[in-house]
């Protein structure tokens, strides 16, 4: 009887293990997307190049692209949604904005800008409807923060108060809106990367371990699945194939790190926490699974993605990328 458990537990690891793939849902617009928010298992929005934005109320079957007024050049490279109606979209510069929808995207209110010489934002996350932070490139050696308390419609800068110094050639990765999360404890967590690459917790610093010394390498993303465990992702965007120092993992905040067994398959620009031991990771070379906590990741699809995001409310989880792309993970069960 043993061996017969055993036998079928290892057997239920094998077919959990090739359950997931990827489903392409739409392609071909000539749009880099690498703003995503899955608001349901119903309702996403994407943001991307060219002043783009999609959105689909009905899983990703149907999409809805739409072409904000009088920002038709701007690179939308992050998005936060709320509901069927309302969304924040951040344009990365010249000038730097910030616009907000209540009308599904019909128009749009300008609720920050800022044409500071240099101003890059990077990333924006809501730990709430209510509270968001938007993290941006260094300006005089300090990474630019702004927050809102009141869903998005003003932003407070906040850059002298937390002072996140960063060292020569380090900077931040607009790769795909996740290398800053807004914690629910009220903390925030930010990665960096270029020459040196650090971990933000407020404003405490911590160095990482993963690759840095180019101005291609360093940390991408973060995802956290409490307040003490992190897994980072990166590498180096020029050798997309490369797994070196490209995965990287805490359990006590950031302390002690560790390498997975098995780690993903190349560069990697986001990571994301699905449930239980599960998440995903996503680049240039196609998308990573584990099931174990990051031990051991799996590649269950070569298809090019920017950025994975699953369901704040609910079990879904899309990739969206270059050219259009966005795609669901199917659990096939």
């Amino acid at each position: 009887m043993r061996k017969l458990i055993i036998i079928l537990l290892f057997l239920q690891c094998i077919i959990f293990s090739n359950a997931q793939t990827v489903k392409l849902l739409t392609s071909g617009t000539k749009t880099s997307i690498r703003g995503l928010s899955v608001v349901s298992d119903k309702i996403v929005w994407a943001s991307g190049s060219n002043g783009t934005v999609a959105k689909s109320m009905d899983a990703g079957n149907t999409w809805q692209w739409l072409i904000v007024k009088g920002y038709e050049r701007t690179d939308f490279r992050d998005i936060e949604a709320f509901d069927e109606k309302t969304a924040i979209i951040m344009g990365i510069d010249s000038p730097a904005i910030i616009l907000k929808t209540v009308d599904a995207g019909e128009t749009w209110k300008l609720v920050y800008m800022n044409d500071t010489k240099g101003m890059f934002l990077d990333a924006m996350d809501f730990a709430n409807e209510k509270e968001g932070i938007v993290i941006g490139d260094p300006i005089n050696n300090l990474f630019f923060v702004a927050k809102t308390t009141d869903a998005g419609n003003t932003w407070q800068d906040k850059t002298a108060t937390l002072k996140m110094v960063v060292e020569k050639g380090e900077a931040a990765f607009a790769s795909s809106g996740t290398n800053i999360r807004n914690m629910k404890n009220g903390n925030s967590i930010f990665v960096s990367g270029g020459l040196a690459s650090h971990l933000f917790i407020g404003n405490k610093k911590i160095e990482l371990p993963i690759l840095q010394g180019k101005e291609t390498t360093g940390a991408n993303s973060i995802a956290a699945k409490n307040n003490k465990m992190f897994i980072v992702v990166g590498g180096d965007f020029n050798t997309k194939d490369s797994i070196t120092k490209n995965c990287f993992i805490t359990r006590n905040g950031g302390i002690n790190w560790s390498a997975p067994a098995t780690l993903p398959t190349g560069y990697r620009s986001c990571i994301e926490y699905i449930n239980k031991q599960t998440w995903i990771t996503c680049g240039i070379n196609g998308v990573d699974i584990t099931n174990d906590d990051g031990n051991n990741f799996k590649q269950i699809s070569t298809t090019s993605f920017h950025v994975c995001r699953s369901a704040k409310k609910g079990s879904s989880v899309f990739f969206a990328g270059g050219g259009g792309k966005i795609g669901r993970l199917e659990w096939n069960l």
